[in-house]
């Protein structure tokens, strides 16, 4: 894959875990939770540079702070305004 299809699959993988997570209660704190089924080596990027954490033993993530205030920004980027609707 060329870096511009990389780096774009990385954007939207980010933007998607973002458009369909949920926010919930972790010890006192209110994590955004996002489920992991996305491409193995693209979660692997995104934890690496701070965005996720993830486990081997859930099926889910957490968004940082970090990570959600950069797919806010790509939402922007690429013309996608997010709606009241929860999934």
């Amino acid at each position: 894959m060329s870096k511009n299809v990389e780096e774009a699959v990385k954007e939207m993988t980010l933007m998607l875990m973002y458009l369909t997570s949920w926010k919930e209660k972790n010890l006192g704190f209110e994590v955004r939770r996002f489920w992991k089924g996305y491409n193995f080596g693209v979660i692997d990027e995104l934890v690496e540079e701070g965005l996720i954490h993830t486990s081997n033993r859930s099926k889910s993530g957490i968004m940082t702070e970090e990570g959600e205030k950069v797919a806010q920004e790509l939402l922007k980027k690429w013309g996608i305004y997010e709606s009241d609707e929860s999934f």
